[in-house]
């Protein structure tokens, strides 16, 4: 009579992969949520702005800072919470460091060689 059944794990590689995989889902998600709630502010920025900006405008006039000040100031605060989102590297890519090293390296290899050719 055999009391206990006990089987040991099959791989214990393929439970690591899921962790992975499900680490990968999650930053993947948190990444899309990030994205999502970025474009809710910018929506809600350019209808609230452009609200404020007819209302003080009809009733002060548009001239001076005063219609825009708001647009202004949040414009900040979007501009950061893009820059959190996207990062820098958005607006320069990522290898922009390693590209222009590259064309500097190869416009002093042009040179050199345009040298080398008089010799």
């Amino acid at each position: 009579m055999e009391k206990y059944n006990i089987e040991p794990y099959e791989e214990q590689e393929s439970y690591q992969r899921d962790f992975r995989e499900e680490e990968a889902y999650l930053r993947a998600k948190k990444r899309v949520e990030a994205i999502s709630g970025f474009y809710w502010h910018l929506a809600s920025y350019v209808i609230v702005n452009m609200f404020l900006i007819l209302l003080i405008g009809f009733n002060a006039g548009f001239s001076g800072f005063g219609p825009y000040a708001t647009a202004f100031f949040w414009g900040i605060g979007l501009f950061f919470h893009f820059i959190g989102v996207f990062g820098f590297n958005f607006i320069l890519g990522k290898n922009w460091e390693q590209r222009k090293m590259d064309e500097f390296m190869e416009k002093e290899r042009e040179k050199h060689s345009k040298y080398n050719d008089y010799e």
